[in-house]
């Protein structure tokens, strides 16, 4: 079956090598052949490492030599980090040797390349200078968000739209029993009453899923649950329960509210990648728009003819 495992994650769209499919097989074989016994090592525990271990620099780390010329532990990591997160996960004694032969063959086929010409071809100087472009443009916009997306600008976001909204609104804490007619749900409302226990009612008699955890529902907002529901438990007093059953289109409910409160926030490392994104999103947009400024920017059809601007 391991032809197929391997077949199937070579269709991962993630797997963005720099070289065609065919060139990296047998490096990416012994990748994904590796990986189920990195997937089963990935909990054990971390290995202690040699108190005389120092730290290297990759850049200037030489890993192997093609012709007496170099490749650094700089070209290893970068390629791992370039396949999908799974496979960057696991061991680096699994990853590393196919990714060495990887970094081989490509330099080894780099060279064949140049001797037989292939850099010269007009159609190879037009897509290296796309990537040329592509390149440094992502670079030059990485750099504008890097020095405007840092933590502090983050949490002064976080601090003035998430933490800092005043009309967060109020959530209860409540339990509910769930039953089919309204006799049985009048029926548990009386023992109630009497003194019964709610969150044992709810496990004896209850329908619903929460039936297993005494009915319990969490903090919820109003617009979580339907009009009905909401109603009823937004009209009570922590510690009251519904005197009369509450129909939904899911049957008939006995309420008990456990506790009101103000919405609680989301805390900024819940946010941090959404705030990070929009701020991203922002920065590009402006900064895109500010380089259009001012520049004589004309629009053509396919079939040539200028667009008119709208």
């Amino acid at each position: 079956m391991k032809h197929l495992r391997f077949r199937s994650a070579l269709c991962v769209p993630a797997l963005r090598f720099s070289l065609t499919a065919l060139l990296p097989v047998l490096a990416l074989s012994a990748i994904l052949s590796a990986f189920p016994a990195a997937a089963q090592t990935t909990n054990a525990a971390p290995q202690t490492k040699p108190a005389e271990q120092v730290a290297i620099d990759p850049a200037t780390t030489v890993v192997a030599t093609v012709g007496g010329e170099p490749i650094f532990l700089s070209e290893i990591l970068q390629q791992i980090q370039q396949l999908p997160q799974q496979y960057q996960q696991a061991p680096m004694e699994q990853i590393y040797p196919p990714m060495l032969d990887r970094a081989i063959d490509s330099r080894l086929i780099a060279e064949a390349a140049r001797k037989a010409g292939i850099q010269d071809r007009d159609e190879v100087k037009v897509r290296v200078k796309r990537a040329e472009t592509d390149i440094i443009s992502e670079v030059y916009m990485t750099d504008i968000v890097k020095d405007a997306v840092d933590e502090d600008a983050l949490r002064k976001r976080y601090e003035e739209t998430i933490k800092g909204d005043a009309d967060a609104g109020e959530e209860v804490k409540a339990r509910h029993i769930l039953v089919a007619k309204e006799d049985d749900a009048k029926a548990i409302i009386e023992e109630l009453k009497k003194g019964a226990d709610f969150a044992k009612l709810a496990a004896e008699k209850s329908t619903g899923p929460s039936g297993s955890s005494g009915g319990d529902l969490g903090y919820f907002t109003a617009d979580a649950m339907v009009p009905a529901f909401s109603e009823a438990a937004f009209a009570m007093k922590a510690g009251e329960f519904t005197q009369t059953p509450v129909k939904t289109q899911f049957g008939w409910h006995v309420i008990k509210v456990e506790d009101r409160r103000a919405v609680q926030p989301p805390s900024f490392e819940q946010v941090q990648p959404q705030l990070a994104q929009d701020m991203t999103r922002e920065i590009l947009t402006k900064a895109v728009e500010e380089l259009r400024s001012g520049v004589d920017i004309k629009r053509f059809g396919p079939d040539g003819s200028e667009l008119q601007t709208k």
